[in-house]
């Protein structure tokens, strides 16, 4: 409105429309509560698109934890591109956590009040593996990650009641070994990425125990892979990504309780053996991954000293199925 219509708005009887400031992100109308990994999250946007891409994210997950609700809100604005956007820069400016493409895609995380504010164009929303990697799979983890439960680079499955955190860098075979331990009969629960419960005083994860992603050379490894197409990835190499709930005799499960951590050499030239691994070599590599307030990272190194008192042992091998056996007589016999 000009200033003149102000004021001949000011002496009419009727009230001003005030309008929402061009700068405003658009209203939003709708919402649905979602448990990613278990935790209470809701998200609310002006998109039924968005709500729908959350449904095929999460809709497998029943609620587990009575934690805060995290909160996501997601904006779809109009935008002038038509392309995908650049992988986005991150940056953490405690208590937030910026996550910048182009002005018409970003998200601004606070860690310390669990909420995420999305702002993405209308085109981004073809991009849905872009869209759902950088932004709506990653707000609600950012919150989990740093509030409720510690992250871990790590496969995770259980055989004989015994629950074992598969570790090693990004190639190190972690997915592999833990799909081939399903194959032979043990419980699934994660492949890469597991969560150790912060509260209580056990050594409790849970992880995504619906998916499990491959390199495309498991198809070497795994004749149903074989064929399958593979997933272009926003960020990272190409995998095969499945869910697991149609595999003939997979069983998983959303938790478990870890009684070993097993880094993963699968390059060694030297014998098929399984040894002890440093304690505090363990303690770095579970750190690395860690970002957070003082206060979050004194309650996650807490949480892994927990973890660290499990047996740590580091697997030696070139042959998948020896690995698999030896790691049964480790749940069996614990050596």
């Amino acid at each position: 409105m000009t200033i003149l219509e102000m004021g001949s708005a000011s002496n009419a009887t009727t009230q001003a429309d005030c309008r929402r400031h061009p700068f405003e992100a658009p209203e939003l109308s709708l919402g649905e509560m979602f448990y990613p990994l278990g935790f209470p999250t809701i998200v609310r946007t002006n998109s039924r698109e968005i709500l729908s891409l959350a449904d095929g994210l999460w809709s497998a997950f029943a609620r587990r934890f009575h934690t805060n609700v995290i909160r996501v809100d997601v904006h779809v604005v109009e935008g002038d591109l038509a392309e995908c956007p650049t992988a986005p820069e991150f940056r953490i400016v405690r208590p937030l956590l910026i996550n910048m493409a182009d002005s018409d895609n970003y998200s601004i995380a606070n860690i310390e009040r669990h909420s995420t504010q999305i702002v993405l164009s209308r085109a981004t929303l073809k991009y849905h593996s872009y869209l759902n990697y950088f932004f709506l799979s990653a707000a609600p983890l950012c919150h989990i990650a740093t509030a409720f439960a510690t992250p871990v680079h790590a496969g995770c499955v259980t055989h004989n009641g015994r629950g074992v955190l598969l570790c090693g860098e990004s190639g190190a075979g972690k997915s592999t070994l833990s799909y081939a331990c399903a194959r032979a009969g043990w419980t699934y629960v994660s492949d890469d990425a597991t969560y150790l419960i912060n509260s209580g005083g056990d050594r409790l994860v849970t992880g995504n125990c619906h998916q499990v992603r491959f390199r495309p050379s498991a198809a070497e490894l795994f004749p149903e892979v074989a064929g399958l197409d593979i997933t272009p990835r926003a960020a990272g190499k190409p995998s095969i990504e499945l869910p697991t709930a149609p595999m003939p005799g997979i069983t998983c499960a959303t938790t478990a309780q870890v009684d070993f951590l097993v880094l993963l050499n699968r390059h060694s030239a030297g014998p098929h053996e399984l040894v002890s691994w440093p304690r505090d070599a363990a303690r770095n590599y579970l750190r690395e991954v860690l970002f957070g307030s003082g206060e979050s990272l004194a309650t996650q190194y807490a949480a892994l000293e927990r973890l660290l008192r499990a047996k740590i042992v580091e697997l030696r091998y070139t042959d998948l199925d020896w690995a698999v056996h030896r790691l049964e007589k480790l749940t069996r016999e614990g050596i």
